[in-house]
Formats: C-alpha cells, structure tokens, sequence
C-alpha cells in the first residue's frame, strides 16, 4: 500500500518550529525589562558611590549625568530606555487575551522612552553637585531640566497606572497575591516621590522600588 502525505500536513513540523522560536524570541525581549532596571540601579549606585561630591541624602541620581562623566549616567539612561522598550515589545507578544493585555505593554513602552528623554535632557545641577555648585536648590528649572522632570513625572505615571492593569490580570488569572502587590507598588513609588519635599532619599527609594517591582513582575510573566 502506498502512502501519500497531503499538503496541508507537510508544513506542520517548521510551522511549530517557527512558532517555538517565536515564543523564545518574545520571552528573551521580556527579559530584558527583568534587567533594566537592577542595571540601572547598579551603574547609577556605583557612580554615586565614587563621584566627587555627590551625596545620595541630596542629590538625584539624574544629575549624575552633569559633569565631565556625565556620559556614563547618560549611556545608563539610554540602554534602560531601549531594554524597557524591548520588553514592552516582549510582554505584548507574550501577553494572551484578557485584561490588559494591549495597555500593560504600551504603559511600559512610555516608561522607556521617558528615559530615552533623560539621556538627551539632563536634570540641572544643584544642592552642591557636581562640585562648586552652590549648596542651594536652582532657584529656576531650565529648559532641559524642565523637559527631563516632565519626561520622569509622565513616565512614573505610566509605571504606575501599568502596576494598576497588571494587577487586573493576575487577579483575573487567580494570582491575587501578586494582584495585591501590584496594587500596593504604585502607592508605594507615589509615597517615595512625596517624601522627597523632606529627603531626596525618599525619592531615590521611591523610583528604585518602581523599577525593582517592574523586574520581579516581569519575571513572573517569564516564568509563566
């Protein structure tokens, strides 16, 4: 007896081949929004451990990014910006119907551009950094630290409301542990940013815990 193979059979196999490296494709872009954050965090705590001057109960780690080593701050802004995009890209892909599923990625595609807006924008000297700049805050933001506090306010926003939507679909898929914390983050980061009229530490601690929370609940949806 002769057999015939139809068609339609033939390309199953690439067919799932193609999808599988798809999948792992996706998965390695959402990776890289596990990353960004802790990187970020790294370079910018190595830098203020060791710049002349800077003081993390007063200054921001944005203004790391004036002086004569400026640019590594600014290469730091730049590659978080590019990785949080790439896993928005990855958690758009990997993301199935329900809740969230379009707005969670595009919030976090904001998140990463906002910092694309602080590597070309830097933050205005102040409170005696670098060194010579007077003890006192800027009496007035210029143009580009106008545009690099509007690119971080917007950007924190959309972190955020992102956390909001996020908690919307692990309590959709029964996940209300992480609904929960998801929930809690973005009042967090808000009370951290509030605290700064008081420290610049409360700040910092504020949008570090936006970008640690962003990369352990992106690497739940890895794992998932």
């Amino acid at each position: 007896m002769t057999h015939t193979i139809s068609p339609s059979a033939a390309p199953a196999a690439p067919a799932t081949a193609a999808t599988t490296a798809s999948g792992a494709s996706a998965r390695g872009l959402l990776k890289c929004a596990v990353v960004a954050g802790p990187l970020f965090l790294a370079v910018g705590i190595a830098q203020g451990l060791t710049r002349e001057g800077f003081d993390f109960t007063r200054n921001a780690i944005s203004q790391l990014s004036l002086g004569d080593p400026g640019w590594i701050q600014r290469v730091d802004f730049l590659v978080a910006g590019v990785l949080l995009i790439a896993g928005a890209v990855g958690m758009r892909r990997t993301s199935p119907q329900g809740p969230g599923h379009r707005a969670a990625p595009w919030l976090v595609g904001v998140f990463g551009v906002s910092f694309l807006v602080s590597a070309v924008f830097s933050a205005d000297p102040g409170a005696g950094f670098p060194v010579g700049t007077p003890d006192s805050a800027t009496p007035m933001l210029s143009a580009h630290g106008t545009v690099h506090m509007l690119g971080g306010m917007i950007g924190y926003a959309a972190l955020c409301a992102a956390f909001l939507v996020l908690a919307r679909r692990f309590g959709a898929e029964g996940q209300r542990g992480w609904a929960i914390a998801c929930r809690v983050l973005p009042v967090a980061v808000l009370a951290g940013f509030a605290g700064s009229a008081v420290s610049v530490l409360s700040f910092t601690a504020g949008a570090s815990l936006g970008l640690v929370g962003l990369a352990v609940v992106t690497a739940r949806r890895v794992r998932r």
